[in-house]
């Protein structure tokens, strides 16, 4: 007998399979389509980046499928009028530039959207009547960096707040969540150990193509740092009133 014969086995055991009966046929129901082997277990691909299957109505799956965690589908943010009671104390801040200084540090990488974002948080800054010669901008390669330059800008002391641009996209790998993670603990970690105010306009995207609604993130970034500016500026006159 030769190896590929032993190989399939003894002749007794290569019998056996012959004579096995074959699998029972599966009753075929009118009106439904044929299964095919090449079909997938799963109703979804597993496989990360596979087209989405599509929907009865046109839509794809991806798109129509709630989020596993508690099966509802993300919620808006919930829009609405804030007050304070009346009869209380209230300290609020307003986006007000004029004679204040602001930095800007920014990040280079994925450029054709930070520059956007630049753009706008400058316009915002003119509108609020910061002066030109009053606005630093700080380059730095990536969002990685916007704490460090974020951290020295503020310790100079110079500047009412500072405003940290940024965007890091989702790839293949890990390296999203320490870059996004990182960037935004130690933009905090700035405002909390100089008590200059610090805000954060670094966009986290899972495609480029969620950036242009999102862009706005620049002037809201603004808006943020001078009214936190604003309201440190007037604790400090209450305080040495």
């Amino acid at each position: 007998m030769s190896e590929r014969d032993w190989a399939a086995g003894p002749p007794e055991e290569r019998q056996e399979s012959v004579l096995e009966p074959p699998p029972p046929e599966v009753e075929e129901v009118p009106g439904a389509a044929p299964a095919s082997e090449s079909e997938p277990e799963s109703e979804f691909e597993s496989e990360e980046g596979a087209a989405p299957m599509a929907a009865a109505d046109g839509e794809s799956v991806a798109a129509t499928q709630a989020p596993a965690d508690n099966g509802r589908a993300p919620a808006d943010h919930a829009a609405g009028e804030f007050r304070v009671p009346d009869g209380y104390g209230v300290l609020e801040g307003a986006p007000q530039g004029a004679r204040r200084s602001v930095g800007v540090v920014v990040s280079r990488f994925n450029g054709r959207i930070t520059g956007k974002l630049l753009e706008g948080a400058l316009a915002e800054l003119e509108d609020a009547g910061v002066a030109r010669d009053a606005i630093t901008v700080v380059p730095v390669p990536g969002a990685f960096e916007l704490p460090l330059a974020a951290m020295a800008l503020a310790k100079t002391r110079r500047y009412a707040c500072i405003v940290a641009l940024g965007c890091v996209i989702r790839g293949d790998t890990a390296h999203f969540d320490f870059v996004a993670g990182e960037a935004a603990s130690g933009l905090q970690l700035a405002a909390l150990e100089t008590g200059v105010p610090v805000s954060f306009g670094l966009l986290t995207l899972e495609d480029a193509s969620q950036a242009e609604e999102r862009l706005a993130k620049g002037a809201e970034a603004v808006r943020t740092g001078l009214e936190m500016a604003d309201v440190f500026s007037q604790l400090r006159a209450a305080a040495s009133a």
